[in-house]
């Protein structure tokens, strides 16, 4: 596997995400769901990764610079065959060398407070993300959890 830096401009990419968004759609309410098309992640303030096995897409990531020393952790995904298969992990670890490397000083999400998104907040405590309050231009939202971490 590789973890390559993403332009955006492939099919399967594109496909991908549109997956990414209709899945996300499908499971939180309109004005809960933040997943960013692809439009939004061709914006100069995001790093997208793509993660590749062979020729297939097998998982995305991207921050967004939100200014000097933050940076929000966006479109994470897995695809559905193989998830918990170490992938998320992978990514996770190389973004938040990306991002330190970069010199943030933190790194911060939204996700899902719904069952389905159990094992992603799992899997960012297990990297050092802690619950926080909203940030950047998030508001308090039942339908989500918001997590911080220090770089």
């Amino acid at each position: 596997m590789k973890i390559v830096v993403d332009d955006l401009s492939g099919a399967r990419i594109a496909e991908f995400l549109q997956e990414h968004v209709r899945e996300m759609r499908s499971i939180t309410p309109l004005e809960s769901a933040h997943a960013l098309d692809l439009d939004a992640l061709r914006r100069p303030e995001v790093t997208f990764w793509s993660v590749l096995d062979g020729d297939e897409v097998v998982g995305c990531g991207a921050i967004k610079r939100l200014d000097a020393g933050h940076a929000e952790l966006k479109s994470m995904r897995t695809t559905p065959a193989r998830k918990r298969s170490g992938i998320g992990s992978l990514l996770l670890e190389h973004i938040i060398t990306e991002a330190t490397r970069r010199g943030f000083a933190r790194l911060s999400l939204e996700t899902g407070s719904a069952e389905f998104f159990r094992p992603a907040r799992k899997l960012y405590e297990k990297f050092g993300f802690r619950y926080c309050e909203p940030f950047a231009d998030y508001r308090p939202d039942p339908n989500s959890a918001f997590m911080t971490r220090l770089l």
